[in-house]
């Protein structure tokens, strides 16, 4: 297990070295610049449509959910454990600077996550059973001009977008479930994992319909009863938030390895800040990656580039709110890079965020953030067999072993809630490397239609305003 381990890790070191860096955050930059930056403009206007009670409804156009819970069920995908745990574990690795480039990596991953969403609806397919079928797969077999690359590409990412299903969406999160109720609770990890996966197939065999419900009312209630905890811990260490920010700035930037007093034996470079920001943003919105574009695919809507929008303002309340509130409550509470008593060794993954909230919030400080992580990643689960099941769907090319699928995807939690941490984040890091590629490359290649349909829809958009 061990030499497994290593390879996984050295692999995964490689995929995400600096070409990965480079070709995400730069397609970010490309489309943001080439849409005349109308997605950075336009986002408080984004924001109040995705509040809206006409999003809740099924009004406006065609498809199998409102546009509302479209956007749940793609949030009940990303704001998971990548919030709580993915921070805590990109600060201790790259330093506190990591946050900055986790911002960085969103502003410009605002653009990629409305350009992958709004061509998956454009290109989007109703199946036998008469729902839709969308996402970068469909986009590139039938948006590229060069069918055999579009049916290459559409072919690979599918491939990836199932391999990497069974990784962010299921392994880790059923890992992070038991290993932070074992730990709070006591509770062994054998039991747990029986639990959500019993809990996982009684609503995944309901569908995109039963997900989108259940992720409607969990997602928010579960973002607001997170952030308001992590907002009274920052509020209860706010003599030390003035110091952390500073070592945030300060570490995000330097090229020299530096740490801070409330950084204990944390140390890093801009590049190591760089490189674990950018990665765990990346797993924390996924914004590149195409997933969301297969859940946006299957909303109520007029226009692609309507529903884009809203499903774009994803990527803000996951990294922008949530994971800044996890950050900063980190940086400001003293215990990164400080030693555990119950290992002898640093603070990690979620036993660090605990420890961030315990400073404030005692022992109840512990049980809130085992409950919020239990609650993402069991959301993360729903959303994300979702889209594993439709490119499972367009690898078969009929929906008719959607059930198989959704089986064995439930039965798969069990094995990730026993598998080591590592082994499993380094596989889901791999995995959504592999996806982002050819829906980045698809991207690039489309920009200039994006670019077109933007600044159309504008002129709807000045119209409400």
């Amino acid at each position: 297990m061990l030499k497994i381990s290593n390879i996984v890790s050295q692999i995964d070191s490689f995929v995400w070295g600096p070409v990965m860096l480079v070709l995400l955050v730069g397609t970010g930059v490309l489309l943001t610049v080439r849409c005349n930056f109308l997605t950075w403009r336009n986002l408080p206007w984004a924001l109040r449509k995705t509040l809206s009670k006409e999003a809740r409804t099924k009004s406006r156009g065609t498809g199998d959910v409102p546009p509302f819970s479209a956007l749940t069920t793609a949030l009940a995908a990303t704001i998971g454990t990548g919030n709580i745990v993915g921070v805590a574990t990109a600060m201790v690795s790259g330093g506190a600077g990591a946050l900055v480039w986790m911002w960085i990596s969103a502003c410009f991953g605002l653009s990629s996550k409305f350009s992958e969403c709004m061509l998956a609806i454009k290109y989007r397919e109703v199946n036998e059973k008469g729902e839709m079928s969308g996402g970068p797969m469909y986009t590139m077999k039938k948006g590229l001009k060069n069918k055999k690359l579009g049916a290459v590409l559409g072919w690979l990412f599918a491939l990836f977008a199932v391999i990497a299903s069974f990784g962010i969406g299921n392994m880790t999160q059923g890992n992070s479930i038991a290993t932070s109720v074992h730990a709070t609770f006591g509770v062994s990890v054998t039991v747990v994992g029986v639990v959500i996966t019993v809990l996982a197939l009684l609503i995944i065999i309901g569908g995109i319909k039963t997900i989108s419900k259940v992720s409607s009312v969990v997602v928010p209630v579960m973002a607001i009863f997170y952030v308001a905890a992590g907002i009274i811990v920052i509020l209860g260490n706010i003599h030390n938030l003035p110091a952390g920010i500073s070592m945030i700035f300060k570490m995000a930037f330097s090229v020299k390895a530096v740490g801070g007093a409330l950084c204990g034996n944390i140390v890093a470079s801009m590049m190591n800040a760089a490189r674990y920001g950018v990665a765990r943003g990346c797993f924390s919105n996924e914004a590149g990656m195409g997933s969301a574009a297969i859940t946006a695919a299957a909303a109520t809507t007029d226009n692609p580039v309507r529903q884009a929008y809203i499903n774009m303002t994803g990527t803000f309340w996951d990294t922008i709110v949530v994971c800044t509130i996890t950050g900063l409550a980190i940086a400001s509470s003293g215990v990164l890079g400080q030693i555990d008593p119950s290992t002898g060794q640093l603070y990690v993954g979620s036993a660090l965020t605990i420890a961030a909230f315990s400073t404030v919030l005692g022992k109840a400080g512990g049980y809130l953030v085992t409950i919020g992580i239990a609650l993402f990643a069991f959301s993360t689960i729903l959303g994300w067999e979702y889209h594993g099941e439709k490119a499972f769907e367009y690898l078969m090319g009929t929906h008719k072993w959607n059930m198989i699928y959704r089986i064995v995807f439930s039965l798969v939690v069990y094995t990730g809630a026993t598998q080591t941490l590592e082994l499993v984040w380094n596989f889901s890091d791999i995995a959504n490397a592999l996806m982002a590629i050819p829906n980045l490359i698809c991207m690039i290649l489309m920009s200039g239609e994006i670019a077109k349909d933007v600044k159309v829809f504008q002129k709807t958009i000045n119209a409400e305003k």
